[in-house]
Order: C-alpha cells, then structure tokens, then sequence
C-alpha cells in the first residue's frame, strides 16, 4: 500500500479555472479596473465635468472602458457611499446635488485643521520648502493668467497638501481630503467669479509671507481667514446656481 507521504508527493497541483480571472501585480483585473474607473468618475464628479443632476449610464461607462459593467458597479457603489452619486432602482443612477446642510460643517472642520499645519509650518519650515511654496504660487498666477481653471485648482491642492507636509503632518491634509468632497465641488463654482483666483492668490500670499518670517500665529490666522471665506460665500454661491444645491436639512 502506498504511504500517506507517497501519496501527497504524487497529488497533481490545482488546476486554475479558464475563467478565474487574471491577475496583474497580485491583483484581479478587474479590481485594477474598478479602481481606476472610480478614480476618474470621481474626478469628474468633484471638478463638476459631470454636473449635479445629471444622468450616469453604466452601460455607457462600460463600453468606454471596455469591461463589463461589474467594475463600473463597483465603482458606482463606492462614490455612492461618498455621497457623490445618487442610485435609485426603478430611475437610474444620478450625480448627486451639492448638499449645502454639509458645507459649513466641512469647511469648520478643514478651517480647524488647517490653521494648525499652517502654524506648524511656520515654525518648522526649511528654506527648501519655502521655495517650493513659492513655485506653486507662481504656477497658480501663470493658471490665473490663462483662465485655466483646472490648472490653478490643481496648484491650490498642491499649496494646501504642502503646507501639511512642512507642517510635518501630511495625514492631516488626507483626512482634509475625505472631509472635504462637496466643498471642493462648490468651490469650482466660485472660480468662475471676476477676481475670485486673484483673491485666492492674494490670501496664499498672506499665509507664506507669515510661514517665511516663521511667524506661527500670523500664519495660523491668515488660513483661517482664507478659509472662513468659503462660509461667506456659500449663499452667494448658491444663488447663481440654485439648480446645483440641495436644501434639504
């Protein structure tokens, strides 16, 4: 009689499934997929390419990526737990309005957290640093020029995240990022404003003049001041695009 031993020696290996799904880097394909429709749905969503309201196919999405509509599902349920998009089973799927109850309490949290970097970051910046502060300024100036409205977004993200880097707390500026989602939203449409990337220019230049003379207070109240604008301009805001808003309580 063969032996137990014997036995496991000559076992064949598991015969992989045709159909298990391949993988890439340790992970399934289409979870790479997911992943990568929900980072680009996402930004769309926050930068208002896909404006509250409106309509979103996962058919559609489907077939431009070129997967099935599992991916796109899954994506869908995860900006839908963000709050991003509305699902309803007998309408469709729609781009969720901009809840105006959530904004003062999101940019109250982010105002908080914020002046705290910026305090740090005057007390600990490099000289290093502060040059590179100064670059992104001046690329949000050359945005402002060009009337490029993505571009000096993009610049004002990379001001705020690094001012939490110098500060020495880039977590900080992670959970900022999860807080504030629908702020972001209601910010584009201030952009378009006469003036309003000029002002925001301004303000920045206020908050690094206080980080280069390290000088943490005045850094600290020149964030807050930056920030507690956003609260002043909610109502204006909604004004010109009530459409956009939800009022719900």
């Amino acid at each position: 009689m063969m032996s137990a031993r014997a036995t496991k020696k000559t076992e064949a290996p598991p015969v992989r499934s045709a159909t298990a799904s391949p993988r890439r880097n340790g992970r399934p394909r289409a979870a790479t997929a997911a992943s990568r429709i929900y980072s680009d749905l996402r930004g769309e969503l926050v930068s208002l390419q896909r404006r509250p309201g409106e309509v979103i196919s996962e058919a559609e999405i489907a077939v431009s990526y070129g997967v099935s509509r599992t991916p796109v599902r899954e994506a869908i349920l995860k900006l839908s737990d963000e709050g991003l998009v509305e699902i309803f089973p007998q309408s469709g799927i729609f781009v969720s309005l901009i809840p105006m109850a959530a904004l003062p309490e999101a940019i109250i949290i982010r105002k908080a957290l914020e002046e705290t970097t910026a305090r740090l970051a005057a007390e600990r910046a490099t000289s290093s640093q502060i040059l590179t502060l100064h670059s992104i300024l001046e690329r949000q100036r050359e945005a402002d020029a060009a009337s490029d409205r993505d571009g000096f977004h993009q610049a004002d993200e990379a001001f705020h995240g690094t001012i939490a880097e110098v500060a020495r707390y880039p977590g900080i500026w992670t959970l900022i990022q999860q807080v504030k989602v629908h702020v972001d939203r209601y910010r584009r449409l201030t952009l378009p404003q006469t003036g309003r990337m000029s002002q925001v220019i301004a303000e920045h230049e206020v908050i690094l003049a206080a980080v280069e003379r390290h000088d943490p207070e005045a850094a600290r109240t020149a964030m807050g001041a930056h920030l507690a604008r956003l609260l002043g301009d909610i109502s204006a805001t909604q004004h010109t695009n009530p459409e956009f808003f939800d009022e719900r309580p």
